[in-house]
């Protein structure tokens, strides 16, 4: 049996406008906005608060924009240097390929039937051009079964949601539909999920 994963506090990018707007990023890198940027100085100092260890962590973000400044925002809220931390191509969020910069409202419109089967099947369904929640998971796992010391990640909501799946044991079809807050710090310790 595989024992647990290291310690890993994971925070999903600062919110940008695309979020605000309900369009799908993916991997376009749509940089953070102001109320990004003050809820990752907020997890920053959350994560600074409960864990008086945490400069002795691994620092590991997706290369997207929005996932760094993230990253060095919180860093930087932490009393740590914004820069040292690195980024991993395995982080990027999922790929909604041809659907990318679009509404979900502008999807249904243009292609009603490939909207229909990805609620019918949001944990294997890829967009055209793009990648399913499936796919994520089996690029994200050797990163994660990679990790040897606690970590901390800034990523995306996909990443978190397969995090989920892989750390808390949650049912895929649960998973995808699963919020995962800008402002939020999720810590996965010893085979259990909190929140800070």
């Amino acid at each position: 049996m595989r024992p647990p994963a290291p310690t890993l506090v994971f925070l999903r990018h600062g919110q940008t406008d695309w979020n605000v707007e309900g369009r799908l990023q993916g991997q376009r890198d749509v940089p953070v906005n102001e109320k990004g940027r003050a809820q990752a100085r907020r997890n920053g100092e959350v994560i600074a608060a409960a864990i008086p260890d945490i400069a002795s962590f691994d620092f590991v973000a997706s290369p997207l924009s929005r996932a760094r400044e993230t990253m060095e925002i919180a860093r930087a809220a932490m009393g740590l240097d914004p820069k040292a931390y690195r980024t991993d191509e395995r982080l990027r969020e999922l790929t909604f390929g041809d659907w990318e910069s679009l509404t979900l409202d502008e999807i249904r419109a243009r292609q009603p039937d490939e909207v229909a089967a990805r609620e019918h099947d949001k944990w294997r369904f890829s967009p055209p051009g793009g990648e399913s929640y499936a796919r994520l998971a089996e690029r994200i796992t050797p990163w994660l079964e990679g990790l040897t010391r606690p970590t901390v990640v800034v990523a995306h909501g996909g990443v978190g949601r397969v995090l989920w799946i892989k750390l808390a044991g949650v049912d895929p079809a649960k998973a995808v539909v699963t919020d995962i807050p800008h402002d939020k710090v999720f810590l996965w310790k010893d085979g259990a999920a909190s929140l800070l």
